[in-house]
């Protein structure tokens, strides 16, 4: 539950971060052509593709049996993985002038396209956080059944209510909730669970023999926490922890790391 929360809150909460932009530009405008029917329009539009791909997974999922549906699903962990990374690294870079360039940008597009910008960029925005909401849920609702899938559905219905409370709190410019605290420890939760589904996926990998083991297993710490009980399971989930790992596990957690630090150090030399 606790990580379906966790990732639609900070999904939603940049989409309704580029929603209230729209709506304050447009405001600020009032000049008529560019209405707030247009944003609209956008934000439908968003959610239209988000729906479509949601539909054509699980359309595709259901045509899909034995290892190639097990080899579809291992692949849309690990892009769910690398979705969030990519997330991150892209709000690290861009995030604190988020609202200067996407003014900058719309008063060019307006000049051409009107109205027709506006719905654009606000289809753009809640289509793409949508698709990876989609994506994010789809994945991590391969590792859950019954009253466990259940309740992560649950969470992500609370995830989208706290992140309305959010947004509204950012925009209100409450001083014990700045924007770039909100962000940054944001940011490290998000990586800790995009670690935890790229083990997953590498198991299930392993599992189809499409990865060897290479030593299983590496430890047994099931007695100082067992990744089956309620503890263990919260630090599985959320950080890719297993009480008996196999090496190859360990080797794509400790990789995955090490290329987020590279490409973390990277971005920093470039905007240095």
């Amino acid at each position: 539950m606790g990580n379906a929360l966790f990732i639609v809150w900070r999904e939603s909460v940049e989409a309704i971060l580029v929603i209230s932009i729209l709506y304050a530009w447009i405001g600020a405008r009032g000049d008529g052509r560019i209405g707030v029917r247009h944003l609209w329009a956008g934000v439908g539009g968003g959610l239209v593709l988000a729906g479509v791909l949601a539909l054509a997974m699980l359309g595709l999922s259901s045509q899909l049996a034995g290892d190639a549906l097990e080899l579809f699903q291992a692949a849309i962990v690990i892009l769910a993985a690398g979705l969030i990374t990519h997330m991150v690294l892209w709000m690290r870079a861009h995030g604190r002038y988020m609202k200067r360039e996407l003014e900058a940008g719309l008063a060019r597009a307006a000049e051409n396209a009107g109205g027709l910008s506006v719905a654009l960029l606000a289809a753009i925005a809640v289509g793409r956080e949508g698709a990876e909401t989609v994506l994010f849920l789809y994945g991590l609702g391969l590792e859950q059944s019954g009253v466990a899938l259940n309740a992560m559905l649950a969470g992500a219905g609370i995830g989208f209510v706290l992140a309305l409370l959010t947004a509204w709190l950012i925009q209100r410019g409450a001083h014990w909730l700045p924007q770039r605290v909100f962000f940054r420890a944001s940011e490290l939760v998000l990586l800790l669970l995009a670690a935890g589904l790229l083990v997953a996926g590498v198991e299930r990998l392993i599992n189809l023999e499409w990865l060897p083991p290479l030593l299983e297993p590496v430890w047994d710490s099931s007695a100082l926490l067992d990744d089956g009980g309620t503890l263990g399971g919260i630090a599985s989930a959320f950080a890719g922890y297993r009480s008996q790992p196999s090496l190859m596990a360990l080797c794509a957690w400790g990789g995955y790391w090490l290329l987020v630090a590279g490409l973390g150090r990277l971005q920093r030399r470039r905007a240095a």
